[in-house]
């Protein structure tokens, strides 16, 4: 059975509330699960306590066990010091898109025409 540590969303509309969860990776996000974990409250300031609560010992049992922690879990204990987590870079991400790319030359292109016509 692959096990996950992920986020089960609670809380009403406009007003998110997730637990921290390890669960089956089969089951629905906000189905059934094995433990409780911790908690985040997104509409907290991020320099708030109370934002993120993990309970580190069963949070390290289930890393043990074999249960991989999603992306954003990964961060949360990253922070909290219980795993560590590699940055990520990509670069292809900064670049503009093919559309601005070409009005970025096009532009370049009326301020050279410009310029020689000026001279």
């Amino acid at each position: 059975m692959a096990l996950k540590i992920r986020l089960a969303r609670g809380g009403s509309k406009k007003r998110p509330y997730y637990h921290v969860v390890v669960a089956d990776a089969r089951s629905p996000r906000d189905g059934r699960f094995l433990e409780k974990l911790g908690s985040w409250n997104p509409m907290l300031a991020k320099d708030d306590a109370k934002r993120v609560e993990l309970d580190a010992d069963r949070i390290k049992h289930w890393l043990d066990n074999g249960a991989q922690p999603t992306d954003r879990v990964l961060r949360f204990l990253a922070e909290a010091g219980v795993a560590t987590r590699e940055a990520k870079n990509n670069p292809e991400k900064a670049k503009p898109g093919k559309r601005a790319q070409e009005r970025a030359a096009e532009k370049a292109q009326k301020a050279a025409d410009a310029a020689a016509a000026a001279e």
